[in-house]
């Protein structure tokens, strides 16, 4: 199956993230070398720039924002496993319009494609329960449309 320009545009923040946690090099030298990659015209531009600047402006802040979640410091996580988490958090805090399960299938897709073998578990995991935090209405209201549907076919 062919990716999506958004994905794809995930894809490239997760490879500059990725870059950035072991060079240490600023982001803006990071992005500069991202877009001249193979492949990149295929992504959607507009939304890398604007995930980009987000993640890597509150990287810190989303770090501390999934900490509490998870069963080990973020310092043990694979670089992989953080920046995925990091994009993640953001896109569910800033990008409502982006149903939680979407960003959440986003974030589980980039990790059986880049991350270790069972990492998609644990970046659902975490994610899962950040969403009940940040997108608890949005949450809410799918189970009570759920709960709807169930009683109407009964």
């Amino acid at each position: 199956m062919r990716a999506s320009p958004r994905r794809r545009a995930r894809e490239f923040v997760l490879q500059g993230l990725y870059q950035r946690q072991l060079s240490g090099n600023a982001p803006t030298a990071i992005r500069a070398q991202v877009v001249e990659a193979a492949g990149f015209p295929k992504a959607d531009e507009s939304y890398f720039d604007e995930l980009w600047a987000g993640v890597t402006g509150e990287y810190d802040a989303l770090v501390v924002l999934f900490t509490p979640l998870l069963d080990r410091r973020a310092a043990e996580l694979s670089p992989i496993e953080r920046a995925i988490l990091a994009i993640g958090a953001w896109e569910l805090q800033r990008r409502i319009e982006i149903p939680y399960r979407v960003v959440i299938n986003e974030a589980v897709e980039l990790a059986k494609s880049y991350g270790g073998t069972d990492g998609y578990k644990f970046v659902n995991g975490v994610l899962d329960k950040l969403a009940t935090t940040l997108r608890a209405d949005e949450i809410d209201a799918a189970r009570r449309a759920a709960d709807s549907a169930a009683d109407r076919v009964t």
